[in-house]
């Protein structure tokens, strides 16, 4: 029909049974020095803090580029409530500088382990359901969402750092066996470095999305690099 592929979204797996990256590794304790960086997961009970957080880090990183519009904090306040019932709190971290946020690590559990028992329904009793499989079902998998660093401090180390840091309860304390960092576009090269330098990875899935012309006399033209 004449569409062509605007961009695609790579999604990478990855084995938790296997170690990071030595250059992971090396380039956290070399950020760790500095008194002024740390990172933390979420609390429940501060989650409205985190989700204006997460607003800011939005904005700084992502809001303009390829017509994302700018996030207001209620909107991310709102979403975060909405997601609270699925949140596994050691899976959401925040790097912050001088206590300001500047970067982020947005991650849920594999949520189709467990809906895929709901056979499609989500009523009150897959309500009940849904809660006695997430306390007596340890879900094996969980995705990556959402993984950004403001431009200010991009090629300083923070994305190795906070994986690094995740990793310190993820790998060692957590169940989970397998993770997949979704829709990293391929316009994205940093985030795909990232991905890809992980350690054993293996490329999961590629989602295209297209493009129509509607002006036939225009060149078409793929999505920008970042």
């Amino acid at each position: 029909y004449g569409f062509e592929p605007f961009y695609h979204q790579i999604c990478y797996g990855f084995d938790l049974t296997q170690p990071l990256n030595q250059k992971i590794i090396d380039k956290h304790a070399e950020v760790a020095k500095d008194p002024d960086i740390h990172a933390e997961h979420v609390k429940k009970n501060e989650l409205d803090r985190y989700a204006n957080d997460f607003a800011e880090v939005y904005n700084n990183a992502w809001a303009g580029h390829g017509g994302m519009k700018e996030m207001a904090a209620a909107q991310a306040v709102k979403m975060f409530r909405k997601m609270k019932p699925v949140i596994d709190e050691r899976l959401i971290w925040f790097v912050y500088h001088q206590q300001k946020p500047i970067a982020m690590f947005i991650n849920l559990p594999d949520l189709n382990q467990w809906f895929k028992h709901l056979n499609g329904k989500f009523g009150l009793l897959q309500k009940i359901k849904f809660l006695w499989l997430k306390r007596f079902q340890p879900n094996s998998k969980f995705t990556g969402l959402v993984f950004g660093v403001v431009p200010e401090f991009q090629g300083k180390g923070i994305d190795k750092y906070m994986i690094a840091e995740s990793a310190k309860i993820i790998l060692d304390k957590l169940p989970y066996e397998k993770y997949e960092m979704q829709w990293i576009g391929d316009f994205n090269p940093k985030m795909l470095n990232i991905a890809q330098n992980l350690g054993a990875v293996e490329k999961t899935r590629m989602l295209t999305t297209y493009r129509y012309q509607f002006d036939r006399t225009l060149p078409f033209k793929r999505h920008p690099i970042l």
